[in-house]
């Protein structure tokens, strides 16, 4: 990850459509790592899928506009975004599981 500690932010997403069961959790994740950035991504019990993610925020921008656009297999209806203050929480990035019974 590179950029001046005034170019870090925090993204969170949320991805709505078809979106579970299509690998786009691990198509976050590649793209994340491809760049460095930290945080995460998750199935939510709704259908949906959640991501935080920290890193220079055009680095976060890139990864957004891919959101839109999910592995050939998805059907994205819609992303919710919001953008938070750095926070330097995590060192990697990863999947988590938050409940729902296909993670």
């Amino acid at each position: 990850m590179t950029g001046r500690p005034g170019d870090l932010a925090r993204l969170e997403a949320g991805v709505h459509g078809r979106v579970h069961g299509v690998g786009f959790r691990y198509f976050v994740v590649v793209r994340a790592m491809r760049t460095g950035l930290t945080g995460f991504v998750s199935n939510e019990q709704d259908g949906s899928l959640h991501v935080v993610v920290e890193g220079p925020r055009a680095d976060l921008e890139d990864l957004l506009e891919a959101l839109h656009e999910g592995p050939a297999s998805a059907m994205v209806e819609r992303v919710d975004a919001e953008w938070l203050p750095y926070t330097g929480h995590w060192g990697t990035f990863s999947i988590e599981s938050r409940g729902h019974r296909g993670d």
